[in-house]
């Protein structure tokens, strides 16, 4: 039974929510270890830190899926021993959660309204006209949209899932929102009218908490920051008094110039060429070479044709003309397969739906790609697997209790880690990279950017798509820029800037140069 306890002194009129040193453990490990958080009335509070942080935690306690072991939660000015998923609806705390969770074979309208169907008064049948209305309204006045109601949420688009599912929350009339990494998939066009409809919901009062590994768009977005570390509250600062460098340096205890570790690496042979890829209604006359050693950049908005561009290398897609050659001999890869065999391996963006099974262990994951490898007459040499799984861990720095631990109880950092290190017990060449470090904290970045150097170092050649341009420029040595299915311009990334590279792939650039 969830208990109100006596108010405290802390003034309920200047703040919504409250946590005060909340400690949590799971077992032997300790989540949060004595975290204070106060959330003032109106804002729009950041909350971040590296994954393990604690964040999460602290966000489950808010909807009661856990209980603290120590410390209260207050929610204007009433302190509880712990809240549970009603009461905390109930007193109007809604989340918009990054995984989307609403089920796909239900129609908008069924989505919106689940749970709290209105009927029409004195009978038991659904109000179906009601529904419709009072969803049309939303959607129209804060997001400027009319989704059919009958639509399936499976046939919706990213954006389209994600209004869904504020609209399902603002229908209640909430107090505060809680947004769990909610720009993670979505391009910049549809940040930015999610920006919007924050700043709006902010003004009108509803009180915003915002987690976001992107310190871009904190800096951007919010009034006040609190960074996690290690499950305890290590600064709780006005945005206006900070930056993004020092909130970075807060949270991994690390000056920002180390955030890409890029090394000098003597290239070696051409070990990719690709020649007059064409696919119609997609990309071009693609040419370009990839060195040993070297790490080339392709970036473009969307519809540019850079990710099918990579996925046709990897032979997810076809092209209708052109050459590729790996080493020097033909290689048009007709599927996944055939690029594997050629040593060619992609690390996909959606690494939780393409890049890892979630409910195999490490080791059955970071084998999966190389069986071959591991097997003799049918038989699985498990003994040389533990050996190889237990080595790649290792230096990969991948946190888990063992190689037994399921994959789906990782950090999104160490998830990716495994990704990759699936394909370096393969012995791959060539590194397809797409979105790299989408979604993943800051020290596992930085350990990202120092993994695909090694491998640079080891002689593979890494192709790495990407829209955090100065990631980009940082760890790559060329990038190419594609622009409506076409490579427009190829930079020096230690010659060139973000602005250079934003203005070719937005294709301003082309107006500079017509009005020069």
């Amino acid at each position: 039974m969830t208990v109100a306890l006596p108010p405290q002194s802390t003034n309920s009129n200047d703040h919504v929510i409250h946590f005060d040193r909340i400690v949590k453990r799971f077992g032997g490990a300790q989540a949060l270890a004595g975290a204070s958080l106060t959330i003032r009335r109106g804002t729009v509070h950041g909350l971040v830190g590296q994954n393990g942080a604690g964040k999460s935690t602290l966000i489950k306690l808010l909807a009661g899926l856990h209980r603290p072991d120590e410390g209260r939660i207050e929610i204007e000015g009433t302190a509880f021993d712990h809240l549970t998923p009603h009461l905390a609806e109930s007193l109007g705390i809604h989340f918009i959660h990054q995984d989307r969770l609403l089920v796909p074979t239900f129609t908008v309208g069924e989505a919106l309204f689940l749970g709290r169907e209105p009927r029409i008064a004195g009978t038991p049948f659904l109000d179906r006209r009601r529904m419709r209305r009072h969803a049309r309204e939303i959607l129209a006045n804060y997001f400027g949209v009319d989704l059919p109601s009958n639509v399936l949420i499976g046939e919706l688009s990213t954006a389209e899932r994600q209004i869904v599912q504020i609209t399902r929350a603002l229908l209640n009339q909430p107090k505060v929102l809680v947004f769990d990494e909610p720009t993670a998939a979505l391009i910049r066009r549809e940040a930015d009218i999610l920006f919007r409809l924050i700043r709006r919901l902010r003004d009108e009062g509803v009180t915003i908490i915002y987690i976001s590994h992107y310190l871009g768009e904190i800096e951007e977005l919010c009034d006040h920051v609190t960074v996690l570390r290690n499950g305890l509250d290590v600064a709780s600062v006005p945005i206006a008094e900070t930056s993004a460098a020092a909130i970075a340096r807060l949270m991994v205890e690390r000056d920002i110039t180390e955030m890409f570790p890029k090394q000098l690496i003597e290239l070696g042979e051409e070990i990719l060429k690709v020649e007059r890829l064409t696919t119609p209604n997609r990309f071009a006359d693609i040419s370009f070479t990839l060195r040993r050693g070297e790490i080339l950049g392709i970036t473009g908005l969307l519809g540019s044709g850079a990710k099918d561009l990579v996925r046709t290398l990897f032979g997810l897609e076809k092209s209708a003309s052109g050459r590729i050659e790996v080493a020097g001999k033909p290689a048009r890869p007709l599927g996944p397969a055939q690029a594997v065999g050629q040593q060619i391996a992609l690390v996909p963006e959606d690494r939780r739906g393409h890049g890892v099974a979630l409910d195999l262990s490490l080791a059955e994951n970071i084998t999966l790609s190389s069986l071959s490898r591991y097997t003799r007459f049918g038989f699985l040499d498990r003994k040389r697997e533990r050996r190889d799984t237990d080595d790649l861990i290792k230096r990969l720095q991948i946190k888990a209790e063992g190689r037994d631990t399921l994959v789906r109880t990782l950090s999104g950092g160490n998830q990716q880690k495994v990704a990759i290190a699936k394909w370096l017990s393969h012995h791959s060449e060539i590194y397809l990279l797409d979105e790299p470090t989408v979604g993943v904290d800051i020290g596992s970045k930085v350990e990202i950017y120092t993994l695909i150097g090694e491998l640079a170092a080891r002689g593979a050649g890494i192709i790495v798509l990407s829209s955090d341009l100065p990631e980009l420029i940082s760890i790559t040595d060329r990038i190419l820029v594609l622009f409506r299915g076409r490579v427009t311009r190829e930079f020096i990334s230690s010659e060139t800037t973000t602005d250079e590279v934003l203005a070719e792939s937005t294709g301003a650039s082309e107006g500079l140069r017509h009005v020069g």
